[in-house]
């Protein structure tokens, strides 16, 4: 099994170059001249409030008029894949850096070098600029103290205790295929496995018939924990977290023993961009620490890449957990090949 304790190095302290790099022209300092004119629509992969405040926010400081549409990770593949060459979209922020790799593969990413990506640390973006990171989130399991005393189960602290005959029907996850947390769960046991996608989909179809529904987006099987539909969701701790802190004091969150994937949630440009400039300033600013302390202003407790960000206590501390090695590369090469046999052995995905 390939897996790493390592301390993350993003709570590590840096220069204060934080804006340095950036461009300073149209008064808006980011990006050049002919951004400021033109709107900049992109891909939002987090929670709505994260992606609604962004775009607000970074309109208020460049003068850019900033539109999003919601997609979780595979959707946002799909979608790209769907428009071709004439994209709807300028960059795309959130969601996992294997994600954005499968963008890349398909054509739809354009390298981009940020100024401000020399702050963060060399494991939390890509040496081309095919993607950078803006937040760091640990899987976890998100359960439901009052289900499972139900069940007469404890919290699980391992993927086997997710196979128990106790659990049936009750545990949600997304399907891989579409949301870029469950492809974190699958690669996670790609990575257990040592490599072998033939045993992780076998785990997984152990595990279906213990599942009692596949959503889309990757933070729904905590809600659906929470309201007591299910023992345990698949989830981000930092979902679990802000579920929590919204009066769901009946959560807890656990990580399995064996060891627990990782997510870089990333930001990337789009290629044929129809505003490139205003896409790149709006990557600029999206690395940069007054951006990234957003987040925990409204329950996205994802830990910041940039060293200069806040840590809250409700950002899981990475030094605790035994986290699995992350091949960012070899998971992106690997997803749409990967999710389609999901999709074929194991389960299909939601439809509309």
């Amino acid at each position: 099994m390939r897996r790493t304790t390592f301390p993350l190095t993003i709570a590590a302290v840096a220069g204060m170059a934080l804006l340095a790099g950036c461009s300073t022209s149209a008064g808006t300092g980011f990006g050049a001249d002919s951004a400021s004119s033109e709107p900049v629509t992109f891909i939002c992969s987090p929670q709505e409030e994260w992606c609604q405040l962004i775009a607000a926010e970074f309109t208020k400081v460049s003068g850019i008029p900033a539109n999003y549409v919601r997609l979780s990770g595979g959707e946002a593949v799909a979608r790209l894949s769907a428009t071709g060459e004439t994209p709807e979209f300028d960059a795309w922020f959130g969601g996992g850096a294997e994600g954005h790799l499968a963008a890349d593969e398909g054509g739809y990413v354009e390298p981009y070098v940020s100024p401000n990506a020399d702050v963060i640390a060399d494991e939390y973006k890509d040496a081309d600029g095919r993607w950078t990171g803006v937040y760091v989130g640990a899987l976890s399991f998100c359960s439901n103290t009052d289900v499972l005393d139900e069940i007469g189960a404890d919290a699980p602290t391992s993927w086997n205790d997710l196979l128990d005959l106790k659990y049936k029907s009750n545990i949600a996850m997304a399907h891989p295929g579409t949301s870029g947390t469950a492809y974190q769960a699958l690669w996670t046991q790609v990575e257990i496995d040592d490599g072998d996608q033939d045993e992780a989909l076998a785990y997984f179809g152990k595990l279906h018939s213990n599942i009692l529904q596949y959503s889309k987006s990757g933070s729904a099987p905590g809600q659906m924990a929470g309201r007591g539909e299910v023992a345990t969701g698949i989830i981000f701790a930092q979902d679990c977290q802000k579920f929590i802190n919204e009066g769901f004091t009946n959560l807890t969150t656990t990580f399995p023993e064996e060891g627990t994937g990782y997510e870089v949630g990333a930001v990337s440009l789009i290629k044929n961009a129809r505003n490139p400039e205003g896409a790149k300033a709006f990557i600029d600013w999206s690395l940069t620490a007054e951006a990234q302390d957003l987040a925990a202003t409204v329950g996205s407790y994802s830990v910041p890449t940039n060293p200069n960000a806040k840590i809250t206590d409700d950002m899981v501390d990475f030094d605790d957990l035994n986290l699995v090695h992350a091949d960012i590369d070899a998971a992106g090469a690997a997803r749409n090949e990967l999710t389609t046999r999901f999709d074929t052995e194991v389960a299909p995905a939601p439809k509309e």
